[in-house]
């Protein structure tokens, strides 16, 4: 068995039972000597392994040289942490960490029933595992008692209080006995970490394990330029070129998560959903679909996914671009854990590249660009997979060898083989043919593309404050068409006419349907001949009242508030027409 300096021989057991042979460099800071008993504040980044870190680091503490706990009345160590899922995902690191201590757990988690909770804590349990709210909710109603706390333990810190969890915070270590050790883990530590750590731990000592800044050597990243409309089937290319055991599609709203999982179930992907809206129990469903190999996709929102660890994750995918340098560590630190190998790729529409280039430098991560794989180049990596299956090199036991000369007394090789390959493509989807990212050279003014041109007309117009910055987008989603695709637009008061490449003209009504609907009260009609523009004038001179700078409008025409008249007297002084009146009703009353 492998030996683990400074590691409570209890806790080393477990981790050459688990098959550990070397720790993480977080694993062997929290060890050193002088952190033994000491308040700390750690930096380190995603899937670092700090679970196992500070379980280690809180052990003396809690066992006080003993192999296993005694029975406690009273809580001795508390673990917060930001979501449902991490907590529980820690309380699990820890069941087999601890196994050889004899050590009981409670969970405190919004979702799950008080009731429960209340009875696991009565009963007796050396380590507490929760989320801020329902740990508050509990030391309020008196079913947690804190007094006996030698370690409390806050993950993802930064998390926290960007969740707004700040006052939770404060009260549970308010609430907690004056001499606790406090760990906070983090992977920044901002202002508000550090004030944090300054205000509740005594003469913490600072751990920064590797540089904040710096890219994970684990993940490859790539950033794949689609066309604005093209996501979803960009989306679904990569998931079947990567062909992952585990791949997380990471979206920025619930909405977005709903639509997506449809999608892809829709093209035969074993996909679950993981956002706020779900109870706890089919959060919990989801995670374990994605374990045991039922689920191979999961789609989720940022809080949703935050700290979860699945084992097998080999694809992250933005299909949102993150909004920050934090989110986007966070996500793409969901693969390339604990020494593993990921993926992380970014679908980036090609009118979003300067800004997604300028958040990959923030994060220091370099990227390599591309085009997201095209069907040709997925049935070609299918190919491939399919000749390296190791199912055609593995040795045959005694029964397949006399199955395999049973059918190949009925079936000649090449019908044998190509059963093979039909099983093997059967439940893989359709690779989807993708739309050109932009234009590889800027386009000249005189367009040769649009000499014989097709005009449409789209049941909007003027008075319906129709603008090209709205329809352009509408009309390439709506019929799987690029802004290239699209020439002049006339808007007219209660119609526009839009201009189409010939060459798009027969895909675009297709997509569209018979009803010729592009939105819930838009039509699109198709013209026989290039539109007459007429003049409006009343249109123009409505438009012109409304904006009082428009050309051909003088001063003269302008309205102006009627001015008070005045009366000039013989000395010289102005006097107000209507302040006589005034003070003879004065006088009057």
């Amino acid at each position: 068995m492998t030996e683990f300096e400074g590691v409570a021989s209890a806790l080393a057991q477990a981790l050459g039972k688990h098959g550990y042979s070397t720790l993480t460099p977080v694993q062997h800071a929290m060890l050193a000597p002088e952190l033994t008993g000491a308040d700390i504040l750690v930096s380190a980044q995603t899937g670092s392994g700090k679970t196992v870190a500070y379980g280690m680091s809180i052990a003396p503490t809690l066992l006080a040289g003993a192999d296993r706990f005694q029975q406690t009345r009273v809580p001795l160590a508390l673990v917060v942490a930001p979501t449902r899922e991490l907590a529980l995902q820690v309380k699990r690191e820890f069941e087999w960490l601890y196994e050889m201590t004899g050590a009981s757990y409670a969970s405190c988690v919004g979702g799950m029933d008080m009731r429960d909770e209340r009875r696991a804590l009565q009963r007796g349990a050396h380590i507490v595992f929760g989320t801020p709210g329902r740990l508050r909710d509990h030391i309020e109603r008196g079913s947690f008692d804190t007094t006996g706390l030698q370690a409390v333990v806050l993950d993802e810190a930064d998390e926290m209080l960007d969740l707004g969890f700040r006052d939770d915070l404060e009260y549970i270590l308010h609430a907690a006995p004056k001499d606790r050790r406090i760990l906070m883990f983090s992977a920044t530590v901002p202002k508000s970490i550090a004030s944090l750590a300054k205000r509740y731990q005594r003469d913490a000592v600072r751990v920064a394990v590797t540089p904040e800044q710096k890219q994970h050597i684990d993940i490859e990243y790539r950033a794949l330029t689609i066309a604005p409309n093209d996501r979803e089937n960009a989306i679904v290319n990569v998931l079947r070129y990567f062909e992952a055991k585990n791949s997380l599609v990471f979206c920025s709203t619930r909405a977005t998560v709903n639509h997506m999982t449809s999608r892809l179930n829709n093209r035969g992907f074993s996909v679950v959903a993981l956002s706020g809206e779900l109870s706890q129990k089919e959060r919990t469903h989801a995670l374990q679909a994605m374990r045991d190999g039922r689920a191979r996709v999961c789609v989720a929102t940022d809080v949703a996914a935050r700290g979860i660890d699945l084992p097998n994750l080999e694809l992250v995918i933005h299909a949102d671009i993150p909004k920050n340098r934090e989110i986007l560590l966070h996500r793409s630190g969901r693969t390339g854990r604990a020494g593993r190998k990921g993926t992380c790729t970014f679908i980036v529409p090609h009118n979003w590249r300067k800004r997604t280039e300028r958040l990959l430098s923030s994060a220091n991560i370099e990227a390599s660009w591309a085009k997201p794989p095209s069907a040709k180049d997925i049935l070609t990596r299918d190919h491939e997979r399919l000749l390296s299956d190791p199912s055609l090199s593995e040795p045959l036991t005694e029964i397949e060898k006399t199955i395999a000369q049973e059918i190949l007394t009925r079936y000649n090789a090449e019908q044998v083989a190509a059963a093979f390959v039909r099983k093997h493509m059967r439940d893989q989807a359709a690779p989807e043919e993708l739309l050109d990212a932009a234009p590889s050279e800027k386009q000249q003014r005189m367009r040769d593309d649009f000499k014989d041109g097709v005009w449409i007309s789209v049941s909007v117009g003027r008075e319906q404050n129709a603008e090209p910055r709205w329809l352009l987008p509408m009309l390439c989603r709506a019929g799987h068409i690029t802004k290239s695709d699209i020439g002049a637009i006339r808007i007219q008061p209660r119609e526009t006419f839009v201009e189409l490449a010939p060459h798009c003209v027969e895909q675009f009504l297709d997509v569209i349907g018979p009803g010729a609907k592009i939105e819930k009260n838009i039509s699109v009609t198709r013209l026989e001949k290039a539109p007459v523009v007429k003049q409006d004038s009343r249109s123009d001179k409505l438009r012109r009242e409304k904006n009082p700078f428009a050309p051909g409008k003088s001063g003269a025409q302008k309205k102006s508030k009627p001015k008070r008249k005045f009366l000039q007297k013989p000395e010289g002084k102005v006097e107000n027409k209507n302040a006589g009146n005034k003070t003879k009703k004065k006088n009057k009353g």
